[in-house]
């Protein structure tokens, strides 16, 4: 049973609209990425993130509605599956309101339209038209007031939709014309011969009757202009009254059409181009976008009596190819792209240019992907818990001149402000104020292992090391230094416990223990001290007293001290770490009785608690206990102040090794915990729970809060070779770094061992008119993320896929590490390329690439994998297996084996001996190699197939006989092949295990083997990539798990009503062209299990009680899968 959750949301947009959807008073900017939708608010400058909300289905179609008794505008929205609703914004609960039900608009047998499903609403407000389908549009009346009839509170609601068919099946483009008296509909069309038509319509409309729904005809008023000269026509933008004409967007020429006359005027492009949308800034400003990100802008010279006398059209500047434009302002327009980052631009009427001011990241689409790391590196075991926050992921994203290198992380970010020194071997860092009357804190205490430094900040930032400080003790490593109440700071190392007077800087009180003995640990609040001397004694000081004695206790060499702390949020207690036993224990700070007592780990030498933190993390609730084990878990506890019993026990493995604890004041009473150790992580609380984030700060030690003038709201952060100051995000994001190359990233391999990544390009230019492409393979550097070297493939050579592989291409020195390219040549007369090249690249000691050898092949070389050291490659038509002979000064790719495909095989999965073929429309087949015996060549034979027709697109190994199988409509397969069938038959056939709709276009599957716990819920296998700039993570649900999460995901459907009221199973359905299904088979979808979190107490208790289990429980376990993402 399967898993699947996202780790990354789409990024691609492809629609967007102006509304004002929470007021009046407030523009609103709603964009839709796949099945989400985000609202922005125009603030003049720029646009905020206002809210965010998940629609079941792929978002098609945006509109805006106004209805009369409405404060604010109402949003349409169509999915691919042809349901429409609406809905609004309620501003009394702050939350998204469905007002009409989802309709299902599908129309059995009809052909999808060719081009972007239309939805237009006509100038006067009374209808408006949707085309989902060639040759039908559907008209839905907007209800108007009429006096007698209707409510005033009905105006502007939807109507019934009523379909019309029409003669024209390829519709362009259409738009609704202005200034008539009846709705006048424009259709730009294209006919059997591929000629271009313009034809407008009057859209007749019968109001439903009491037995019948009603009726819509569209009347010919006659060709407006037939066979067009520009072939290339095909976008119609309406222009208002008083002018009352359309222009028509062609590749080489731009036509106004006069409405009244049928007279046109044409002005010619000075380059061929290819328009891929428009907005207007006024009736006759226009800005034109087309498909290789150049800007123009579009002007009509108008005469008296609404005469258009000429057209002028200028190229003011370029941005990112776009797939919608939107006014925000005179003066600024909103560019949605899939294939780049959406900008807000800024455009200049006077001096015709266009200033992008701000940007919206988009990794759509991703074309391949390469994991680059796990949160170890080469030659480390990944032992943790896993967290998305732990994957980098580097992506080649973007199309053409926006094509890139995305390095995508999920985490905390760190924002390094700068470099404060070189040293080596920190051990804690602190910030301390030199005085109680300043609000910032001004200087650094930094403990080494045999001393301590102090660095002093002014407030413009200058620093200054000091070689004596306040009566502090510099010649010793401090465990403890901190402000207190009076004036006061302490300092304790190994030997004293020091007060000092913080304005005279000197030594008011002095506590040293026994000469024999030295402090192993220590803890303060603004109180009391509490002290761990010789491991064996707790000895607690009043601060209130000159640091007088209030009680001290030996426990004794079978109750060894481990680790102590003093809690800041709650008084008269303290609390220690004992090595023996795996326990911690609540003391009385007046008598260090013990009040409390709780084993916390396994008894054994590395499950000990080796760190103590209290701190309240949540609002209006008990304070949180955390306790950082040796073993790398962070173990966490509810304290109740009252009685300080400890409660709802967590546990999360971070790392290896023990977690240093650090609380980072938030402002408002709470704390965030920032965890260093080989996976430094930041616990904050949300959503009334804690939230375990990755930092992008791999190297942290320790870190300390730093909130100086100069730098307000900053961290102190050591490495193992510096110390430098940083700004931390309060949350975690997702954090992409960029390497821009001009050229479209078509493939990714990533070398461990060359800390390099083989990208394969695609560059396309316009020249004189014509279009060419020229394709290169780059050699990458993965820490800097620069470009190292750059091989130019053959003309008319497309790269088809990069992969790395140890070959052994020498007979002297052994394995080594290379890059594989398959290419396949452009061949302007045939469909498919008929041939292509397999080159297998070194990188030489002064990291450039180098051709060991390469072999021609007869199509192109889709993909490669490797198996037992040969090189598997799927061609056109077969897939071939290929082996490396030396017998030659230089290698050369010799053929071992070949395997028949059905139609085209589109990728590959190897396992062992196995190779999985995804075909481009047969699915899946597994193929088996068998070496020659006795001088004969070996053989690739068929042992199992999926027998049903599936346009595949990728494909992966997740478990024993199981794969994931992803297919051109959106919908994630787990295949399984039953070797213990009982017939043949049975053996040979792949049966679906498991299948969902994605709704999003898979690209890449790459497998992933990450060690889990024995008590994992789900056991993480596979990460997807899709177009719309998705990541996936896919996992398998451990066995005695599976009926709870299945038996929860229909409990968490029944209770969660989706805006539109869409049914969860219609929106998971399997959907193909061969068949439908009726819900999601043996898929969990993780979005909505994570929601359980988000429902109220009773809710949650009521799903607790339908389940049968008890609400911890079933908390404890959605908190876990939350923490994957």
């Amino acid at each position: 049973m399967a898993y699947i959750v996202p780790i990354h949301k789409p990024s691609s947009i492809r629609y967007a609209l102006k509304l004002n959807f929470f007021n009046d008073e407030e523009t609103c900017l709603v964009v839709a990425k796949a099945n989400t939708l985000d609202f922005y608010t125009w603030t003049g400058d720029g646009i905020v993130l206002r809210s965010s909300t998940t629609i079941y289905g792929r978002i098609t179609m945006l509109a805006r509605l106004r209805p009369a008794s409405a404060t604010s505008d109402h949003l349409f929205i169509s999915t691919d599956r042809y349901l429409c609703f609406t809905i609004s914004w309620d501003p009394k609960t702050r939350s998204f309101r469905t007002e009409s039900k989802y309709v299902n608009l599908t129309e059995g047998g009809a052909r999808d339209t060719q081009t972007v499903e239309k939805c237009l609403i006509d100038p006067s407000g009374r209808f408006m038209a949707l085309e989902y389908f060639e040759g039908i549009i559907n008209v839905i009346p907007i209800i108007r007031k009429v006096k007698g009839k209707r409510k005033a509170g009905d105006s502007g609601h939807l109507g019934e939709s009523v379909q019309a068919r029409i003669p024209e099946l390829f519709v362009r483009s259409m738009g609704f014309l202005h200034g008539s008296k009846f709705p006048k509909l424009a259709l730009l069309w294209e006919d059997g011969h591929q000629k271009v038509h313009l034809t407008a319509k009057h859209l007749e409309y019968t109001p439903p009757g009491p037995s019948d729904s009603g009726s819509v005809e569209f009347t010919d008023t006659g060709t407006v202009v037939s066979d067009l000269e520009d072939r290339g026509a095909d976008h119609i933008i309406p222009v208002p009254e008083p002018v009352r004409g359309l222009i028509i967007l062609g590749g080489l020429t731009i036509t106004y059409v006069d409405d009244t006359s049928n007279a046109t005027k044409s002005i010619s492009l000075s380059k061929p181009t290819v328009f891929v949308t428009w907005a207007s800034m006024s009736d006759e400003r226009y800005i034109l976008a087309d498909d290789y990100g150049k800007l123009y802008l579009l002007e009509l010279a108008i005469i008296e009596k609404a005469v258009v006398r000429d057209m002028h059209v200028k190229n003011i500047g370029t941005a990112s190819r776009a797939t919608c434009l939107v006014p925000l302002s005179d003066d600024h327009i909103f560019l949605g792209s899939h294939q780049g980052d959406s900008q807000v631009i800024k455009v200049d009427l006077h001096h015709r240019s266009v200033q992008p001011i701000q940007s919206i990241s988009n990794i759509a689409p991703i074309l391949d992907f390469t994991i680059m790391d796990l949160g170890s590196r080469a030659g480390e075991v990944q032992m943790n818990e896993y967290s998305s926050g732990q994957a980098r992921i580097v992506t080649g994203s973007g199309a053409f001149h926006a094509g890139s290198l995305r390095s995508v992380r999920s985490g905390v970010g760190l924002e390094d402000q700068g470099i404060l020194a070189e040293i080596d071997g920190i051990r804690d860092l602190f910030s301390l104020r030199s005085s109680s009357s300043t609000e910032f804190v001004d200087t650094l205490v930094v403990s080494i292992l045999d001393e301590t430094r102090i660095f002093e900040f002014s407030s413009e930032g200058e620093i200054e090391e000091l070689d004596k400080y306040k009566g502090f003790l510099l010649t010793e490593s401090t465990l403890v230094a901190a402000n207190v109440p009076g004036d006061r700071m302490i300092q304790i190392t190994t030997s004293s416990v020091r007060l000092v007077d913080a304005e005279r800087g000197t030594l008011l009180s002095q506590w040293k223990p026994p000469k024999t003995r030295s402090i192993t640990d220590a803890s303060a609040n603004d109180d009391r001290i509490l002290l761990s001397v010789g491991g064996t004694s707790l000895v607690v000081l009043d601060l209130g007293a000159e640091l007088a004695v209030i009680a001290q206790k030996n426990l004794g060499n079978d109750s060894q001290i481990a680790c102590v702390t003093v809690p800041s949020v709650i008084s008269g207690i303290g609390i220690i770490g004992i090595w023996q036993g795996a326990s911690i224990s609540i003391v009385d700070l007046a008598t260090l009785d013990i009040l409390q007592t709780e084993v916390v780990g396994e008894p054994g030498e590395a499950s000990v608690p080796r760190k103590l933190l209290v701190a309240q993390m949540l609002a209006n609730q008990p304070p949180t206990l955390f306790v950082a084990m040796a073993d790398g878990a962070v173990v966490t506890f509810s304290v109740n102040a009252a009685d300080f019993s400890l409660s709802a026990k967590r546990s999360t493995i971070l790392g290896m090794q023990e977690a240093k604890l650090q609380a980072l004041p938030r402002g408002d009473g709470l704390s965030h915990i920032f965890a260093t150790c080989e996976h430094p992580s930041l616990i904050y609380g949300s959503e009334r729970r804690l939230i375990y984030s990755a930092v992008t700060a791999n190297e942290a030690v320790c870190v300390c809060n730093f909130n100086t003038e100069a730098y307000p709201g900053s961290i102190m952060v050591a490495t193992p070779k510096e110390l430098k100051i940083a700004l931390i995000d309060e949350e975690r994001r997702t954090h992409v770094r960029d390497l821009y190359l001009g050229e479209t990233a078509h493939r990714v391999a990533y070398s461990t061992k060359l800390k390099a990544f083989g990208v394969g390009t695609i560059r396309r230019t316009l020249e004189d008119g014509n279009e060419r492409i020229k394709s290169h393979i780059k050699l990458v550097d993965e820490v800097l993320f620069d470009l190292l070297d750059t091989y130019d493939l053959n003309e008319d050579e497309l790269v088809e896929t990069v992969i790395r592989a140890e070959m052994n291409d020498s007979v002297e020195d052994g394995p080594a590490e290379r890059f594989i390219v398959g290419t396949g040549y452009i061949d302007d007369e045939r469909e498919e390329p008929v041939r292509g090249r397999i080159i297998i690249f070194e990188v030489d000691d002064d990291r450039k690439l180098k051709v060991v050898t390469e072999k021609a092949v007869k199509g192109a070389c889709r993909c490669l994998s490797i198996l037992n050291g040969n090189i598997v490659t799927a061609l056109s038509k077969t897939v071939v297996l290929y082996s490396l002979n030396y017998n030659s000064a230089r290698p050369s790719l010799v053929k071992r084996a070949t395997y028949r495909a059905s139609n085209q095989p589109i990728d590959l999965a190897v396992t062992g001996n196995l190779i999985a073929v995804a075909d481009v429309m047969k699915s899946l087949a597994i193929v088996e190699y068998k070496p020659g015996e006795n001088g004969l060549s070996g053989t690739l034979d068929e042992v199992a197939r999926h027998y049903q027709t599936v346009w595949s697109t990728a494909v992966a190994h997740v478990a024993e006989d199981t794969f994931l199988e992803s297919d051109a409509q959106g919908n994630l397969m787990v295949l399984h092949q039953n070797r213990n069938g009982v017939t043949e038959d049975d053996q040979r056939r792949l049966e679906v295990t498991g299948e969902m709709q994605l709704g999003e276009l898979v690209n890449r599957i790459r497998r992933t083997n990450i060690p889990t716990s024995p008590e994992a819920v789900v056991i993480p296998r596979a990460f997807l990539a899709t177009i719309d700039g998705a990541m996936y993570l896919f996992a398998l649900i451990s066995p005695k798990r599976q009926d709870l999460l299945m038996r929860l995901q229909m409990c968490m459907a029944d209770h969660v009503q989706s805006l539109g009221r869409i049914p969860f199973s219609l929106y998971r359905a399997f959907r193909s062209f061969v068949r439908e299904g009726e819900e999601p088979y043996r898929f969990v979808d993780g979005e909505l299990i994570e929601k359980f979190l988000n429902c109220s107490d009773d809710l949650q208790s009521n799903i607790a009680e339908e389940l049968g289990e008890e609400l911890d429980t079933l908390r404890v376990m959605v908190e876990g899968l939350r923490r994957l993402r």
